[in-house]
């Protein structure tokens, strides 16, 4: 069904008219005759929109904004007003009105358009937090993000580059949270209201890649019964996010190279060329100044990604965020589970901060989501499953050791000697660090 709209007015002739004009165009379409009638359709029922002259009896078209605003904050609102009356279209702006209408109308085509476009920005406004929510519950704060020494300058290239337009590649091993970087830029970027669109290059062939981003054309290749978009035309406005950049097949890359320079491409079997507005962030995990000295990668495309390059450290060299990452993940399987929240036992922390994390916070993330299966209480070693190698102290004999040394060096430091505050960083008690300290002749 469609969008639902309520008309308001006084003058039955103009509500007829409103009413015929929107019903047209597809839109579930109620009408009262006043504030009132109005107000008790809004409390009754759900609406997408209400359209409402601005002086009638009893009760004026912002005061019926208002007295509604209590019960139903979603509604957008256009306010008809009478030819000339700027201030109050003013006035009505400032209420909470999406747009204005002056009447007599130029054409009905006026009122679609008005409807149209703020309808548009409900629909974004609504993208925008259906994201923003799936994001949340996808991936850690951005404080724990950027947890420990390696990330601060990390965490200084970011927000330097985010509100520029400036093309990123983010480099690191597999599982170091490349795409979430990206989702962090897109978030402190003046984007960020604009779509992110996400691509995993390496998932998919030559043919099925080129159309998958630039889009086909009808009867392009067998099996296009129709045109349709591709990802850079989703991403118009926004970001798109080119993740494994370095798995795209040449003719691709020729492509790419040309949205880069000239930010134009056809699709896939089209002759027209389309222009976009998109920002571009790229990742990979393979050495691409090694790809292009094997041919496999253009050189001057690997300039026009790598303006301003971000390298991600291993999660070996940031363990002061294992913990909080590993509680971030118990609370958030847990939920999803239906389960108590479980603590994590000291020999649980242990093996968890001893452990080599070649998968990176992939890793982690598999790693507690399969304990909060397994745990009926608190995670410990056996729901871990974790095989701490040779050279590493085995659980008993210390929290840390070489590794875990310098960050209680650091987080103490950072903490001004607070060892209760220092404690709370690397999820212990405070008498364990107290040991540790000792222990390690801090």
């Amino acid at each position: 069904m469609g969008r639902s709209i309520l008309i308001v007015d006084d003058d039955e002739l103009m509500r007829s008219f409103f009413c015929s004009v929107l019903a047209e165009e597809g839109y579930r379409i109620e009408e009262a005759k006043d504030g009132k009638e109005a107000l008790g359709r809004l409390i009754g029922g759900e609406f997408d929109l209400v359209v409402t002259d601005l002086r009638m009896p009893d009760m004026s078209g912002i005061d019926l904004m208002r007295e509604a605003g209590k019960t139903n904050r979603d509604c957008r609102w256009i306010v008809v007003t009478a030819h000339g009356s700027i201030g109050n279209a003013v006035e009505a702006m400032k209420a909470g009105a999406a747009d204005y209408l002056t009447k007599p109308l130029g054409s009905p085509e006026d009122l679609r358009h008005v409807v149209r476009r703020v309808l548009r920005e409900t629909e974004k406004e609504e993208r925008i937090s259906l994201l923003s929510e799936e994001v949340g519950k996808r991936f850690p704060p951005v404080e724990m993000i950027f947890l420990g020494e390696k990330m601060k300058e990390v965490s200084r290239l970011v927000r330097e580059v985010s509100p520029t337009p400036a093309t990123v590649l983010i480099t690191g091993a597999s599982g170091t949270g490349k795409e979430v970087m990206a989702r962090v830029i897109h978030g402190l970027s003046p984007r960020r209201d604009g779509p992110f669109v996400a691509v995993q290059c390496s998932a998919l062939p030559e043919a099925l890649l080129e159309s998958e981003l630039f889009g086909h054309e009808r009867g392009a290749f067998t099996g296009a019964t129709a045109s349709r978009k591709g990802r850079f035309e989703l991403a118009d406005g926004g970001t798109i996010f080119l993740d494994e950049i370095g798995d795209i097949p040449p003719s691709v890359q020729v492509k790419l190279l040309r949205v880069l320079q000239e930010r134009e491409f056809e699709r896939v079997g089209g002759t027209r060329s389309l222009s976009i507005d998109v920002r571009i962030l790229s990742a990979t995990n393979r050495d691409l100044k090694s790809e292009i000295a094997s041919g496999k990668f253009r050189e001057d495309l690997y300039y026009r990604l790598n303006v301003f390059p971000i390298a991600l450290p291993p999660l070996s060299e940031r363990r002061e965020a294992i913990l909080p990452l590993a509680e971030f993940f118990s609370r958030k399987f847990a939920e999803s589970f239906g389960k108590p929240v479980p603590g994590i036992s000291d020999e649980g922390r242990n093996a968890l901060l001893l452990y080599r994390w070649t998968g990176n916070v992939r890793e982690l993330q598999n790693v507690i989501e399969r304990a909060v299966i397994l745990a009926g209480g608190d995670i410990d070693v056996s729901h871990l499953n974790l095989e701490v190698e040779a050279d590493s102290p085995p659980p008993g004999e210390g929290l840390l050791r070489t590794q875990e040394r310098e960050a209680i060096r650091r987080i103490l430091d950072e903490e001004g000697g607070n060892r209760r505050r220092t404690a709370e960083r690397l999820g212990i008690s405070v008498r364990t660090l107290q040991y540790r300290i000792k222990e390690h002749g801090l």
